[in-house]
């Protein structure tokens, strides 16, 4: 047998290995654990969901089989952590905008403060900081049904006839279609959430 053979398989050996080696070092970096958001293994189920979209029409688990979303609890007249953390998500999503469209998420926004934030005031709030962004309401008892499903705490606080405020978890949810894969606390940041947000994605999809 020459040697010409032998030195072609061997060649043919290392190129394997080297090939290998590569293909698991990148299948490591696309499948790196999240930076800042927890992951939920499998995803928690949903809760019971029986709201309004910022349009008026119903909202209920069937919205989030369409994709994924990046759901946050808040309120139209909130003085600070809303406003930021709604640009902060408006930023996020900008930079997530090379996704294929169906991995790329939806911002929906679900209101804790239901008497006031009616559909139409929640349109033109959200639609503020981004126009593709969704918000929900409804009435007292289901928007407890959520928030208590998502584990999300908030109360009124000085209630009054005309004056009050809403304490609120200021968590984000990144809920996948078959359920919440992950939670990121706050203080937020675009460019961790959208780092971490494709983390996410990828390692779902390798688990499913």
């Amino acid at each position: 047998m020459s040697a010409r053979p032998l030195l072609i398989g061997a060649v043919a050996i290392v190129a394997f290995a080297m090939g290998t080696i590569v293909a698991r070092g990148w299948q490591g970096r696309s499948s790196e654990a999240p930076d800042h958001a927890t992951e939920f293994v499998p995803p928690h189920a949903l809760p019971t969901i029986a709201l309004v979209d910022q349009d008026g029409k119903p909202l209920d688990a069937a919205f989030f089989t369409r994709g994924w979303t990046l759901v946050f609890f808040g309120f139209t007249r909130c003085p600070d952590v809303c406003p930021t953390t709604l640009a902060t998500l408006a930023q996020t999503r900008a930079t997530l905008t090379d996704l294929p469209t169906g991995q790329q998420p939806r911002v929906l926004l679900v209101s804790v403060d239901p008497e006031h934030d009616q559909a139409s005031l929640l349109a033109d709030y959200v639609r503020h900081f981004d126009p593709s962004f969704h918000a929900a309401t409804g009435d007292p008892a289901a928007v407890t049904t959520v928030a208590a499903g998502f584990g999300v705490p908030y109360a009124k606080v000085a209630p009054s006839a005309d004056a009050y405020t809403v304490d609120h978890g200021a968590g984000i949810f990144f809920v996948a279609p078959d359920g919440i894969a992950a939670y990121s606390s706050a203080p937020h940041d675009a460019a961790v959430l959208a780092r971490d947000y494709r983390r996410v994605l990828t390692r779902h999809g390798t688990k499913r």
